[in-house]
This record gives C-alpha cells, sequence and structure tokens, in this order.
C-alpha cells in the first residue's frame, strides 16, 4: 500500500498516509490521459463563434443590374459570396465543442494521472491548509518552504476563504475543492499539494464502484 508522508506548513513531518493501492498504484495509460484532457479542454470552449451566411446578410432583395447588355458577369444578388459583404460559404457556426467522455474513463484517467505523479513523488499532503492570513506572498513562502517552486495545484475545500483569496493572484497557483481536481490541472502542474482531509475526499469518490459491484 503506498504512503504519503503529512507535513505542516512549517515543513515538519507529523505523520503519515496510507493511500488505496486501486486510486494511487493504478496503471499509467497515456491515451486515455490524453483523452480526458482533449475533452477538459474542448470543454472551456465558448464556442461562441459564427459568421454570416448569404440568407443572413441585409439587402439583396434586388437583382443588381440586368441580365443581359451591360458587358458584366450575371449576378442574382449583393450578398452572393463572390461580392465584398456578401455571405461566408462554411463558415464557423455557434456549436458546443464538448467531447464526452464516460464517468468511468474520467475517474480512470485521473487515478492515473495521480500515480503518476506520486510515483513522481510530486504529490504532498499537509495537515491542515488553514491560512492565519490571506496575503498571497506569506502563502507562496510557506509553499518554497516545503519545496514548491514551480505551478502548483492547490487542493483543499471550496469554502477555505483565507486560500481562496492567498492563491488566486499568484500566477503559478490554482487551488480547487477535492471534487473539483480534473486531470488537466493534474498534469499541467508540477506538484499537487493536498491537505489530509481533501485528499481522504478524494479518494473515496474515485474508490467507489458501479451498481454491478465491479471495480470502476
Amino acid at each position: 500500500m503506498p504512503k504519503v508522508a503529512i507535513r505542516s506548513l512549517a515543513n515538519e513531518e507529523v505523520g503519515s498516509l496510507d493511500l488505496p493501492e486501486e486510486v494511487f498504484t493504478y496503471p499509467y495509460n497515456e491515451h486515455l490521459i490524453h483523452l480526458a484532457v482533449v475533452s477538459v479542454r474542448a470543454a472551456q470552449r465558448a464556442g461562441t463563434h459564427s459568421v454570416k451566411g448569404r440568407h443572413q446578410v441585409r439587402g439583396g432583395g434586388a437583382k443588381p443590374h440586368r441580365q443581359k447588355g451591360t458587358g458584366r458577369a450575371r449576378a442574382g444578388s449583393i450578398r452572393s459570396p463572390l461580392r465584398r459583404g456578401g455571405g461566408v460559404v462554411h463558415g464557423p457556426r455557434t456549436r458546443s465543442h464538448r467531447n464526452k467522455l464516460s464517468r468511468n474513463e474520467k475517474r480512470n484517467a485521473l487515478k492515473s494521472a495521480l500515480s503518476r505523479k506520486l510515483a513522481e513523488e510530486r504529490i504532498m499532503v499537509v495537515d491542515s491548509l488553514d491560512l492565519d492570513s490571506h496575503k498571497t506572498g506569506a502563502f507562496a513562502a510557506r509553499l518554497q518552504g516545503l519545496g514548491i517552486d514551480e505551478k502548483a495545484l492547490i487542493v483543499d475545500d471550496h469554502g477555505n476563504r483565507n486560500l481562496i483569496l492567498a492563491s488566486r493572484n499568484h500566477p503559478q497557483l490554482k487551488t480547487v475543492d477535492a471534487l473539483g481536481v480534473n486531470v488537466y490541472d493534474v498534469v499541467d502542474r508540477g506538484y499537487v499539494l493536498f491537505s489530509e482531509t481533501a485528499i481522504g475526499r478524494l479518494s473515496a469518490v474515485l474508490r467507489k464502484q458501479r451498481k454491478n459491484g465491479s471495480a470502476s
């Protein structure tokens, strides 16, 4: 069973934690992680890109000029894509870019990413992330003391206001609730810092089984 040290924010070891094997020793599956990352990033796209086709452009009710006798090419509407200000052929339309994965695929991709982070010793657990101050500089100094000097994902409870305020202005930090962790955030950041409570909540969710009793 994998273990991880529990530290305080003062970088003192205060205990250890046994992690569930079905979560933190899950086989590394690069293809599944790739699909999950693509799905997360696609869902973040607004999909509001749009242009007007010839049936949406204003004007064009009358024929621009007569059919014959002018020496010009035949034209039926100023809304033609051939004309300046006309419609656009096969242009983008407003749509959703979501690329859905099943619940089990998402769960297994996250387990695979977390297992890889743990094997690389990039997962850290602290006994508590309750801060005395909302100052970003003070929190950054605490992280430096823990050896976190690059992009990091901070995982705790969404009600921890001081933590959210202390991290939101730091360009290398992102704070999420334990149930809001996704594969993209895990693989995009060098370290994942959990509070002891948060890693327990996330592990409990990832260990859930399907109704038929087989492991998810």
